[in-house]
């Protein structure tokens, strides 16, 4: 069987109105449509994987099966090296609180972890994503994303979101969150895992 996407209806399993927008504007040379789960009134799912891969399979067989489409779902998260590969799957639970998430709670408790163990520089880590797209049969394709940095401190920028503003890539002297958006975008972990999608699906 040929698994195309072209010219079809996506639906993105997300509630997240940034990532809707990277997502669609990634996907708009194949000549699909994309429909969000926030715009079905799609329940989000718990997320109680433990890899970044089990999440993103979670909320896409979910979507797929409760809407009748095929699902794009991502996971990410940030990976630091010196904490054992944390916060990883938990980058957003650090970030909760009774009012909602604060990821200036989140980063602060990075940099404090990392002078605790009196980290030496540069202090290493990566931005990971996970996509999958699964269909309502249950089939599914997986494709795997990571941009490696530093993690810095103090934070920098104001442009990005999550851990952004503590994370400067390979390469560049700007954190994420210093960089434009969509420059951002052509180099980070999910554009690294698009290009993958894009590989398999481009044909």
């Amino acid at each position: 069987m040929i698994w195309s996407i072209k010219g079809k209806t996506i639906l993105a399993a997300t509630h997240n109105q940034g990532k809707l927008e990277e997502i669609s504007a990634l996907l708009a040379p194949l000549n699909v449509t994309i429909v969000s789960a926030k715009e079905l009134n799609l329940p989000e799912p718990d997320e109680t994987g433990n890899t970044f891969v089990a999440n993103a399979r979670l909320k896409a067989h979910a979507a797929a099966k409760a809407s009748g489409l095929p699902s794009l779902s991502d996971d990410s998260g940030i990976e630091i090296d010196a904490l054992d590969g944390a916060p990883g799957v938990y980058t957003a639970d650090w970030a909760e609180t009774p009012s909602g998430r604060n990821f200036e709670i989140a980063m602060t408790k990075a940099h404090y972890l990392l002078e605790e163990k009196n980290t030496p520089f540069p202090r290493t880590g990566r931005f990971c994503c996970t996509l999958v797209l699964a269909w309502p049969n249950g089939k599914d394709f997986v494709f795997e994303g990571h941009m490696n940095g530093e993690i810095v401190w103090p934070m920098r920028g104001d442009q990005g979101h999550g851990y952004d503003p503590i994370f400067q890539p390979v390469g560049y002297e700007l954190t994420f969150s210093e960089m434009d958006r969509w420059e951002k975008n052509k180099i980070s972990h999910r554009a690294k895992a698009f290009e993958k999608f894009f590989e398999h699906f481009a044909k």
